[in-house]
């Protein structure tokens, strides 16, 4: 049962951006138990381990993300948001 609700709760944070399978930046630092920026600044460290599996949003991807999931994204950021893919 406790399998069952964390695979559901993973599943609804994955979103599909770019004809990819992504999670936000983040979604992953609350399931690390880490800060957003930290999770980025490993990104940063370690770019040509990443340059296939993360991209950062555009405006108009990370609006329309916004209004097509039925959950609350922090509305307060300051950066777009990066997501990762699994590839």
């Amino acid at each position: 049962m406790k399998n069952e609700v964390i695979t559901s709760v993973i599943k609804s944070k994955i979103y599909k951006v770019r004809g990819q399978l992504v999670m936000l930046d983040s979604d992953l630092s609350e399931f690390y138990g880490q800060e957003t920026k930290r999770i980025n600044q490993i990104r940063n460290r370690n770019i040509k381990a990443f340059s296939k599996e993360a991209f950062q949003l555009t405006k108009l991807e990370w609006e329309e993300l916004q209004r097509s999931q039925n959950a609350t994204f922090n509305m307060n950021r300051k950066y777009l948001p990066w997501v990762y893919t699994e590839s």
